[in-house]
């Protein structure tokens, strides 16, 4: 299974609730998304790596930069669908989504999400995630924090915005997990996900990973230690930029 087509995309919408724009940002010389695409490169883990722009500055923009970049449909409902566009003609086995505001790329993380696959001889993982334990209660209870159980192999059993497992007795008995929202897919399996309906848990929810878990899938959660240094809102960009240095 090592012969396996890895290819990394990198989605990179314009659009940004909290931060408009983040990804056109200047950090260290070059825009956030360019950085992003270079250190991912860089990893040498990839037989190719490309950005998935929905808008013109950005993809223009890169342009400039000799960045591999494609345009993308701007109606897409998640990553997901978006990445699933881009790859239907391209050749490759696996599909490693990289996301765009996180320029500090871990090379171990995306090492061990690939090695999944690799291992993954009669093919039964459809995607691989990344999760950390974390023990703050405020991270724990908030909902924009997802939180993931899984079994004693490591596989997803389910994602929720709640604090699960509920400790009934003020106790809990395992480690809570936070998802880290950096995907692995069998190409397969993501294609597949843009021909299902939306379920309930998925629209409870609005955690598109519960889709998959709907439809019988299999997801490998990797635990690390290496939450990478996202870039959401200004003073993210303003910490990433003395990191750079």
């Amino acid at each position: 299974m090592n012969n396996l087509k890895i290819i990394a995309v990198i989605p990179a919408r314009y659009a940004s609730t909290r931060f408009p724009a983040k990804l056109v940002q200047d950090l260290g010389g070059k825009p956030v998304v360019v950085q992003t695409y270079l250190a991912t490169v860089a990893t040498q883990l990839f037989d190719e790596v490309l950005v998935a722009t929905d808008h013109q500055i950005i993809f223009d923009l890169l342009k400039v930069h000799n960045v591999n970049v494609v345009m993308s449909s701007d109606s897409h409902e998640s990553g997901s669908d978006r990445i699933a566009e881009v790859i239907e003609n391209i050749n490759c086995d696996i599909v490693v989504n990289v996301q765009g505001d996180e320029p500090f790329v871990n090379k171990e993380n995306l090492e061990s999400l690939i090695g999944i696959f690799k291992k993954d001889i009669e093919q039964k993982i459809d995607l691989a995630s990344l999760m950390f334990e974390t023990t703050d209660l405020e991270t724990i209870n908030n909902p924009n924090n997802v939180k993931v159980v899984v079994d004693q192999n490591l596989k997803a059993l389910y994602f929720s915005r709640a604090a699960i497992p509920f400790p009934r007795d003020g106790k809990s008995f395992v480690p809570y997990y936070q998802h880290i929202g950096v995907y692995t897919y069998r190409k397969n399996a993501l294609l597949d996900f843009t021909q299902w309906e939306m379920k309930g848990l998925e629209a409870t929810e609005k955690l598109e990973q519960l889709r998959y878990l709907e439809y019988g899938r299999t997801i490998q959660m990797v635990l690390t230690n290496h939450t990478g240094v996202g870039i959401d809102t200004k003073e993210d960009l303003d910490k990433a930029r003395l990191l750079w240095k």
